[in-house]
């Protein structure tokens, strides 16, 4: 059979707690650039670079849209569509909307599901494997990635191969899945990794989209629906910028929170799996970005600036600041604007005790970093205290903010970088570098970038109250 082109869909939805406090529910752990310089969501966009392909289907939820639209810019897909999750409800109705949204557009396409969140070294080996799941997909068979297992491994699910299957030229390309089993425990782990035909779940997958549909409704049918009601009346909004699709919130959330694997791998008897050996890791702790690491003679991975003296098996994750340390052994230790992780390198999975508590305890830093992103750049709260706040306002090129006024606070603004297009009341007016302008309470105003390099301006404002819910926005261009 011929290959076809693809339709790539990307799951990025995930809250990422385990990373903390690099991932935050607001900024998870597929918008961070944990390995590299551009994010996780960003490498899984270009390991598709070389294969026949559409324009990628992204899933995300709805506070994460233009964090993920301004991230696909970056990548040159300004067109990429978004489906809008307004709450998660797991991989199989994720899935289900990706499949009815791109046989809408299609005659009936191959789906290439991937996480947004996952690590692959081997962009060729991985390809390689993708073509071969192409033919058995070709073939009617829905087909999932085994990761060739290199450690007893106690953290992943496992699929056990059955019999081989063949492509057209009679070419071993992938096995019939004999079953899925839970994470084992470590011996059970290590009887999997002797016997040789067991392989990690990687959660991706290469199927038609009829294919799916027709085995999700033999065997999740309240899925379906719930996805059909819910994505019936979603059409991408008007606005170029921000091709997003929305869905009916009510319909989505009548879907079971229901994995893939559970409403229609483990149940179909067209289940198929293509090993993978291309350094593939889910980066779902710390110890996993240690092992995925550059390492040095002592074994320690580092990332910015860090000083160490006599420490060995350690990660360190400086952030903004210095971070130094000495005589310490197998240590997690990351730093970011407003908090600082140490921990045991072999307890890193409990983290998410500590996001618990800090939920409990009502505090910000569960949620959002001190940096906080928003369609029209991004805002660093450098400093607050009693009756006053400041702020690090960058405005991308062209880009403006909505025109809004607050009831409780008074705004100055100085220009450190580029020039600023202020409208203030009925005034407008450029400011530049090392000029100011001051905006009183109850105002209306708006700030603008026209120019073509980022807009940053210190923002202190003062007053009775400096909440963000104190903004009345009298017109957004973003849809807010």
């Amino acid at each position: 059979m011929n290959p076809e082109r693809l339709q790539p869909v990307i799951m990025a939805g995930g809250s990422g707690t385990r990373l903390w406090p690099a991932s935050r529910r607001l900024h998870p752990k597929q918008f961070l650039p944990l390995l590299g310089e551009e994010s996780l969501l960003q490498q899984t966009v270009r390991r598709l670079a070389g294969l026949d392909h559409a324009v990628p289907l992204l899933i995300c939820n709805e506070e994460h849209r233009f964090l993920a639209a301004e991230q696909m810019r970056q990548c040159g897909l300004e067109a990429a569509p978004l489906i809008l999750e307004p709450e998660g409800r797991n991989t199989a109705p994720a899935i289900a909307l990706a499949a009815l949204h791109a046989s809408r557009d299609a005659d009936d396409p191959l789906l290439l599901v991937q996480a947004a969140d996952h690590s692959i070294a081997d962009t060729p080996a991985f390809q390689a494997a993708v073509m071969d799941a192409v033919a058995l997909a070709q073939g009617g068979h829905l087909v999932t990635f085994g990761i060739v297992p290199t450690q007893p491994e106690t953290g992943y699910g496992y699929i056990q191969r059955g019999d081989p299957l063949n492509d057209a030229g009679d070419r071993l390309v992938g096995h019939a899945v004999r079953r899925f089993v839970e994470k084992p425990d470590a011996t059970t782990a290590s009887e999997y990794l002797a016997r040789g035909d067991y392989l990690w779940n990687s959660g991706m997958f290469l199927f038609r989209a009829s294919a799916y549909l027709e085995e999700l409704e033999r065997h999740a049918p309240d899925v379906l629906t719930a996805c059909r009601e819910a994505l019936s009346p979603a059409e991408p909004e008007a606005d170029a910028l921000y091709p997003f699709i929305r869905l009916d919130g009510e319909a989505f959330k009548r879907s079971p929170d229901i994995s893939v694997d559970y409403a229609v791998m483990e149940n179909t008897h067209r289940a198929a799996v293509v090993p993978l050996g291309a350094g593939w890791s889910d980066v779902g702790s710390w110890s996993a970005l240690w092992e995925a690491g550059e390492h040095d003679a002592a074994g320690n991975v580092t990332r910015g600036d860090v000083l160490l003296d006599e420490v060995s098996n350690t990660l360190v994750d400086a952030g903004h600041h210095l971070v130094a340390c000495l005589g310490v052994d197998n240590l997690i230790v990351v730093a970011t604007a407003d908090a600082v992780l140490v921990a045991d390198r072999n307890r890193v999975q409990e983290i998410r005790r500590l996001v618990d508590e800090l939920k409990a305890r009502g505090r910000p830093e569960s949620d959002q970093h001190r940096e906080v992103y928003r369609p029209w750049g991004c805002f660093d709260a450098i400093d607050s205290g009693h009756r006053y706040q400041v702020k690090r306002i960058t405005v991308k090129p062209g880009a403006r903010l909505s025109r809004q006024l607050h009831h409780h606070r008074a705004e100055h603004w100085v220009v450190v970088r580029g020039t600023a297009r202020v409208t203030n009341g009925e005034q407008s007016y450029l400011v530049t570098e090392n000029e100011s302008t001051f905006i009183p309470i109850g105002r209306e105003h708006c700030l603008e970038n026209p120019g073509n390099i980022p807009l940053e301006v210190i923002e202190v404002q003062s007053g009775s109250y400096l909440g963000e819910d104190d903004i009345v926005r009298i017109e957004d261009p973003h849809g807010r």
